[in-house]
């Protein structure tokens, strides 16, 4: 190595063939991430690369040993205070790549781990790119899951190399491409094992030079051997041409609005740059996806965004109890009692996490129904490419089963997902005792009863947690840790560490009826059913409910959990909470009729072969109405409640009972009850969830409202007592 130029984040180094080798490595920090300087520095060693007569090409690599550049600061961002401020730091960033996409000599990216972000615009502006086969390597533009866009043109290159449709996937998206997709798209030059990484980009940088100066950048240079198949063949036909890309924009734009409901602004932006980019050129979209940029960056939507990521962020590190000395306990083994769907979903999850599991049940045909669920969710992965069918089989071979306690003795971690009775539980809380080992742990899955009341009988009620999954196990993000008074700090860690081993987000909360999410679900159901019952359609409900930014109505979210899952903990919450969660003479008439929703296809929607014949979408099962002693709403006859009343109705249903958490200690912080609500029931994340809202619509404001409906409807709309302290005292949740 011959020379050395040292700067904040980049170093240089030329090798003896000629290839200046650049790192990029943010000092101090464990990832690498694009700070306001990056460009000046950027600038300041590819203009040697240019000058140094010496160099004949570069490659850019990463300081960190697993990952390449994981994007901008989000703290950078979330700190700009005005759109001109964050719409000159866009202009930077087209700059900054101008300097790789405009090198006299060639410049190959090396992606050993995550290029995401601006670390993957940074790759696609180089001349070529190699990756490592690494299952770590993954690129991706995720900024619209932060409400932002791409600022430094990677939409525009990736169109260019790629195509739109391509660029409009994976910008839309956020998704994640692996190696193998980068390199059948032509993104990627070359796939090779991690420890040749460098040999490989630097020849192939060296062969660049050998063929003559590279120009435009990626735009310019495509991967070898990519041929014209049909799907090319027909993306060509359809962006090559006004109509084409017109008709590719039209439909787009439909399926954006659909798809949010108009409360996100990025993914319009996106549209934008890219049809500009389409139509008029690289120049014009910059100019486009500046602008954009800049009123994103300071929207309240990507502000509510980024603090989930923030929180996010900090839940990973989170142990789940204050004390930094207590550490999780080892666990090599779980027990999993129940094959159901529940205790299937748990099961996959965790022997995707790497952990053998024992699954247990009564008899042959319900453990066969648990193996049938977990194989399916394997082969999904393997036919989606997720995973090789090597891969899968590992997988499987850490599942065992039995219809006794044989094989348990060696479990850290016994999880029950068993009928939610509390006799029933009591039953195999003393079962795991007698025959498991010392000092196991014991956790339930139970969605409303008390831990401490199941743990009323353990010989040891130090080891007994409660770890509430949601359905499907194996798609929803959440995991809710409770602890009781007796729960032993070592082993909430390690019910922690397992959920995050499981891929899980964790939040630990206190014990109690419903716990969080339970608790603050129900009132926000239980307000639909009194709607219902005030004579509004079951459509009305649900889409105001939509339309306020809930993935799924309550209605419908009724059916999916289950009518005599509601009908079992109603009584439950009834009794623990009294008036506040008094339902309608409903729920009830509804079992009596065998309707359960969508696991028996009986429920307020159709299911199978009935709703086929409906046509696609969601259709009601207006018999329902009949059960309920309802007439069925005439779909001309306007509502008699609107559809702001709808939504403030059961949003602030939740958001009360959220407070009335937060005032009798339930939460450890305004930050997981937010994250809770989110990841676990799809409290509209643009919305910040119920902490965040509260302090967005103002603590006097939201008071007036639930005063205003507990003059009209009740106890059932009681305040919560710590909302009308901090509406007397202007307090907030966050500074």
């Amino acid at each position: 190595m011959s020379s050395s130029q040292q700067s904040n984040a980049l170093s240089m180094t030329v090798r003896p063939d000629g290839v200046a080798v650049i790192t990029y490595d943010v000092q101090g920090e464990a990832l690498n991430t694009i700070k306001a300087s990056f460009a000046e520095e950027f600038e300041r060693v590819f203009t040697e690369v240019g000058k140094d007569p010496k160099i004949r090409a570069a490659i850019l690599v990463s300081g960190k040993p697993d990952s390449f550049i994981a994007g901008a600061d989000i703290e950078m961002l979330k700190g700009t205070k005005t759109s001109a401020e964050a719409e000159e730091l866009c202009r930077t960033g087209h700059k900054a790549i101008a300097y790789l996409a405009r090198s006299s000599k060639p410049i190959v990216a090396a992606v050993h781990g995550a290029a995401l972000g601006g670390g993957f615009e940074i790759a696609l502006a180089c001349h070529a790119r190699v990756l490592s086969d690494d299952k770590k390597t993954s690129l991706g533009l995720p900024e619209v899951q932060l409400g932002l866009l791409p600022g430094m043109s990677g939409l525009q290159q990736l169109a260019g190399i790629a195509g739109l449709q391509v660029a409009l996937d994976y910008g839309l998206t956020g998704r994640t491409m692996k190696p193998s997709k980068a390199k059948a798209l032509g993104i990627a030059h070359d796939v090779v094992p991690a420890p040749i990484l460098r040999e490989v980009a630097a020849a192939l940088a060296l062969s660049l030079a050998d063929e003559g100066a590279p120009s435009g950048g990626a735009r310019g240079r495509k991967a070898k051997g990519i041929s014209l198949d049909k799907d090319a063949i027909a993306r060509v036909a359809l962006e090559g041409n006004p109509l084409g890309r017109a008709l590719l924009f039209k439909k787009a734009q439909a399926e954006v609005k659909k798809k949010t409901g108009g409360h996100y602004p990025a993914p319009l932006k996106i549209l934008d740059v890219l049809r500009t980019f389409g139509e008029k050129g690289l120049e014009a979209s910059q100019e486009v996806e500046a602008r954009a940029f800049g009123e994103l960056v300071v929207s309240s939507t990507a502000h509510r965004l980024m603090e989930i990521f923030f929180a996010t962020t900090a839940l990973k590190k989170d142990t789940g109890v204050d004390d930094p000395s207590v550490k999780p306990g080892k666990v090599e083994k779980v027990a999993m009692l129940g094959a159901g769907l529940m205790g299937a979903g748990i099961t996959y999850v965790t022997i995707n996490a790497g952990l053998p599991v024992r699954l247990r049940d009564r008899d042959d045909a319900s453990l066969g129904r648990g193996l049938k669920y977990v194989s399916n969710i394997l082969d999904e992965r393997v036919k989606k490419r997720q995973m090789t069918r090597i891969e899968r089989d590992q997988k499987l071979a850490l599942l065992t089963t039995t219809t006794d306690y044989s094989g348990m003795k060696s479990a850290d971690l016994v999880i029950e997902a068993v009928f939610e009775d509390l006799a029933v539980k009591h039953r195999v809380l003393k079962e795991v005792e007698e025959q498991a080992k010392e000092g196991v742990i014991f956790a339930s899955n139970t969605s409303s009863i008390p831990i401490a009341k199941i743990a009323a009988p353990a010989r040891h009620p130090e080891n007994v947690v409660g770890m509430h999954y949601f359905s499907p196990v194996h798609k929803m993000p959440l995991l809710e840790v409770i602890q009781t008074k007796q729960t032993a700090p070592s082993v909430i860690a390690t019910a922690v560490a397992v959920g995050k081993m499981q891929r899980k987000t964790v939040i630990v909360v206190n014990d109690g009826v419903g716990f969080y999410t339970s608790r603050i679900l129900g009132p926000y159901m239980n307000e639909a059913s009194w709607l219902l019952a005030e004579g509004l359609s079951i459509e009305a409900i649900d889409k105001a409910l939509i339309a306020w930014g809930w993935p799924v109505g309550p209605i419908a979210l009724l059916d999916e959990v289950g009518i005599d899952v509601a009908a079992h903990v109603g009584p439950i919450m009834l009794e623990a909470f009294g008036g506040r969660i008094e339902p309608p003479p409903t729920i009830g008439k509804l079992v009596e009729d065998d309707r359960k929703g969508r696991k028996n296809e009986r429920g307020f929607y159709l299911y199978g072969e009935a709703a086929r014949k409906k046509g696609k979408g969601k259709h009601v099962d207006e018999s329902v109405y009949g059960v309920l002693g309802l007439p069925v709403p005439n779909p001309a006859t306007k509502a008699s409640i609107s559809t702001e009343e709808i939504q403030m109705r059961c949003s602030l249903q939740l958001v009360n009972e959220a407070m009335h958490c937060w005032g009798e200690g339930i939460l450890r912080s305004p930050r997981d009850g937010d994250i809770g609500a989110i990841f676990g029931l799809g409290f509209p994340p643009f919305r910040g969830g119920p902490f965040r809202y509260v302090d967005t619509l103002g603590a006097a404001e939201v008071l007036k409202r639930i005063e205003g409906y507990h003059d009209r409807f009740g106890k059932r709309w009681a305040p919560a007592p710590v909302r009308v302290e901090m509406a007397r005292s202007g307090a907030r949740f966050y500074e």
